[in-house]
């Protein structure tokens, strides 16, 4: 009778670990697969909201605007990241913080995606995904005007200091094509113009369209028609290593904005709210 119970008692425990192990292999093993915890693109869609990680320093691609009243984060990423939203069916929330600073931000889930006029170079490439390229710029130079006639040529910047966005490619094209620059790295490229102006830096490395933009804006500043090379170059989004469904999402909002001839014209919009300022 002692012995029964004794194997009732053993048979009972191996049914218990046999029912604990298979809940334990039920539960989230972190792939996102349906039926668990979900993907990214999942818990976007449950929150309602999609979250942007940007620098808004960049005119014309993201920039600073009073909109009736209050500060506004606008430009032609901002226009592309709403399309990006409207798609997905939620509502875009914007999170501004320096440029060397989005994709640890974006690792670290702070945010969901990066539009910054990023290009995807080779390192980048290795520490998160990207989108197709949804726009090609030139990289200019900026001086101050009463150094127009100094510098003509790439060679004239010889030795120079040479002011770049931090983590941003133009540290690299000065590094690259510049002779022996003295490279001055800053986060944000307003503060790169307000170190042109006072005479701390000779010359900045910037995309065109941003180099107009702040010419535009400043009496003092002058676009040379010095053009850099730049073969990797080209604008595109940012996700987390492995965010596949997100990434082909964005794909498709940029494919769709690409064949309506949409982001020619957020590109022309964002001008144009610059030049109301």
């Amino acid at each position: 009778m002692i012995k029964g119970l004794k194997n009732i008692v053993v048979v009972a425990l191996i049914l218990a670990l046999i029912t604990i192990t298979f809940t334990g292999c039920g539960k989230d093993s972190g792939n996102g697969k349906a039926g668990k915890t979900g993907t990214s693109l999942d818990k976007i869609k449950a929150s309602g909201k999609i979250v942007l990680g940007t620098s808004p320093d960049y005119p014309p691609y993201e920039f600073h605007k009073e909109v009736n009243g209050k500060d506004t984060i606008v430009g032609f990423d901002i226009a592309i990241a709403e399309e990006i939203a409207k798609d997905l069916g939620v509502e875009l929330e914007i999170k501004s913080m320096e440029f060397g600073g989005l994709l640890a931000d974006l690792k670290t889930d702070k945010v969901d995606f990066v539009m910054a006029g990023m290009t995807p170079d080779a390192e980048r490439v290795k520490e998160v995904d990207f989108s197709t390229i949804y726009y090609n710029a030139e990289h200019g130079l900026v001086v101050n005007k009463k150094d127009i006639d100094k510098y003509k040529e790439i060679s004239d910047l010889k030795g120079k200091i040479i002011g770049v966005q931090k983590g941003a490619i133009q540290e690299d094209i000065a590094k690259e094509q510049i002779e022996s620059p003295q490279i001055k790295a800053l986060g944000k490229v307003s503060n790169l113009m307000l170190e042109l102006k006072t005479g701390k830096v000779d010359a900045v490395v910037v995309e065109q369209p941003v180099a107009s933009a702040y010419v535009k804006g400043n009496d003092e500043l002058y676009m040379t028609d010095i053009v850099f090379k730049d073969e990797e170059g080209g604008s595109a989004v940012a996700v987390k290593k492995g965010n596949k469904e997100l990434l082909e999402s964005i794909n498709k909002t940029i494919e769709r904005l690409m064949k309506e001839n949409k982001i020619e014209e957020f590109v022309i919009n964002a001008n144009e709210i610059m030049d109301n300022e």
